[in-house]
């Protein structure tokens, strides 16, 4: 038995994302991760491997994550495919009958969606294209020399070329929209179309009268159509609508030269020109068109399902903060991704911080701690108790504040970073986290730096040389955990990219498109 599922399911699954991600009842969030790469795959900065997903993946996606950025509601956006506006360039027309069977011209696509049949101008204009001039010579369109530029409500030429080209204003990106939203391959529809004030006039246009009908196209122009030079009014339009009328102009070789909608009507699902009640002769060959039914509602009603709004970009920046210094500088970071629902550590809660770090940190005292280098990427260890050592290895370290960040995965417990098992690890079977709590025979120095973990500290801030410096994360002993609960939530989208080292002045600006 066959069966398709469609568009609009795309469509609705994409607008419950939204709807999802913008609820206060959630909190999603991007991260940043795998500061060692390469270790997982020397040839990683050349030919990133494609994310795994499985249950044991995700954990991993865990262990080497750095830090989360709260996705606000400002953030989150339906898109679709961009498509900008260039003169010399045939587009498609809007159809409401492309299938495998019956293909767009020219691009030759089996669906609306992935059709050429609207544009973007230069000055973020969005258009669609409801006559692409397509008529018996030029059954495939024309190329389009007029950029449509008005934001007039009813559709018209953008020009006086006469390259045949109709076009219909539908919004402007905002410049908020164009710096979050727009990519090379997306651009942003309006959010709240439905009930936004601000489109009610386009949605109104369409309203009055329901889906009526703008577009007719001649197949086939006739032969020996009466009297020449002669224009028909009123003609009727047949169909399961009512009220459409059509004005046929008949040149002087007595065939159609044009036909165009005078009153659109409403509550067409499919018509045609009825020549005979418009008094028309169809003389020794009929000439016949296509009537273009316009996409329930009319033009401009629902713009996601006239455009197909079935992809979600999720714009996140990323910005170095003295203030709160989750995101590292100095490492590497090769993977971003999106978690749902994450919870704040050691609690049931979700995790409600604009950033939270993502890896545990030591806060180190001794002599020469202001000078001290940990090299990225480096083991450090701990003594925890005869026989029992804990190991990590180190994302950052701090000179001004003595904060060394690590992170920890099962690689270091006797598996591999394929998933194999190692017989003999060099650390034991067990993850010992650092800690100021050390066993018999433990110390809570640092492997032979001569540097210690600062029990008597704790707090987030710390103030040296008369400066306050906010440690981003809270410490009980010189010890402190990941602001988010590991594990916790469901991880959504994962891209492995090619190691980037980040700088002090650097920041990032995330885009993930999700394809529904």
């Amino acid at each position: 038995m066959s069966a398709i599922i469609t568009d609009q399911l795309r469509i609705l699954n994409a607008k419950n994302f939204v709807s999802a991600a913008t609820s206060s009842a959630n909190s999603y969030y991007s991260f940043v991760g795998l500061p060692n790469a390469t270790d997982y795959d020397i040839n990683w900065d050349f030919n990133p491997p494609s994310p795994r997903d499985s249950f044991e993946q995700e954990n991993d996606y865990w262990d080497t994550m750095i830090a989360l950025k709260k996705i606000k509601a400002s953030d989150v956006n339906q898109v679709i495919r961009k498509i900008t506006w260039s003169s010399g360039t045939t587009y498609d027309m809007y159809r409401h009958d492309i299938s495998r069977t019956n293909t767009s011209n020219p691009s030759g696509a089996t669906s609306l969606y992935s059709s050429n049949y609207y544009v973007i101008n230069s000055d973020f204009r969005v258009y669609i294209c409801l006559q692409n001039g397509t008529d018996p010579e030029n059954p495939g369109g024309r190329p389009s020399l007029d950029e449509p530029t008005f934001t007039d409500l009813e559709p018209k030429a953008a020009g006086d070329s006469g390259d045949g080209y109709i076009w219909k204003y539908l919004y402007t990106i905002k410049p908020s929209e164009i710096i979050k939203f727009d990519t090379i391959n997306f651009m942003p529809v309006p959010k709240n179309w439905e009930t936004s004030s601000e489109f009610a006039a386009i949605r109104n246009n369409a309203a009055f009268p329901n889906n009526q009908l703008k577009i007719i196209t001649i197949t086939n122009r006739g032969v020996g159509l009466g009297t020449a030079n002669r224009t028909y009014t009123n003609v009727p339009i047949k169909g399961d609508g009512t009220g459409a009328r059509a004005t046929i102009v008949i040149n002087n070789d007595s065939k159609v030269e044009s036909i165009n909608v005078s009153i659109g009507g409403s509550g067409y699902t499919y018509g045609t020109v009825d020549l005979e009640g418009g008094n028309v002769p169809t003389g020794e060959v009929t000439p016949t068109f296509d009537v273009i039914i316009p996409p329930k509602g009319g033009h401009g009603a629902d713009i996601y399902r006239e455009l197909g709004a079935y992809n979600v970009l999720v714009f996140s920046r990323i910005e170095n903060d003295t203030e709160n210094p989750d995101f590292i500088t100095g490492n590497k970071i090769a993977r971003v991704g999106l978690v749902e629902n994450p919870q704040a550590h050691d609690s049931t809660s979700l995790l409600d911080l604009d950033k939270a770090s993502a890896v545990y940190a030591l806060k180190l005292t001794g002599l020469g701690f202001d000078t001290a280098t940990f090299a990225a990427n480096s083991f450090i260890t701990q003594t925890i108790s005869t026989g029992s050592t804990a190991v990590g290895r180190v994302v950052s370290y701090d000179q001004n504040t003595g904060v060394l960040k690590y992170w920890q995965d099962k690689s270091f417990v006797g598996f591999n970073t394929d998933g194999s098992q190692n017989s003999n690890p060099e650390y034991g079977l067990n993850l010992n986290r650092f800690t100021a709590q050390v066993g018999t025979g433990g110390t809570t120095f640092i492997g032979d730096t001569g540097l210690s973990i600062d029990t008597e500290f704790t707090g987030i801030t710390t103030t040296l040389n008369n400066r306050t410096y906010n440690l981003g994360q809270p410490f009980i002993g010189g010890v402190s955990n990941p602001e988010v609960k590991k594990y916790s939530g469901n991880i959504i989208y994962v891209d492995n990219r090619p190691s980037i080292t980040r700088s002090q002045n650097q920041k990032e600006d995330i885009k993930v498109i999700l394809q529904f």
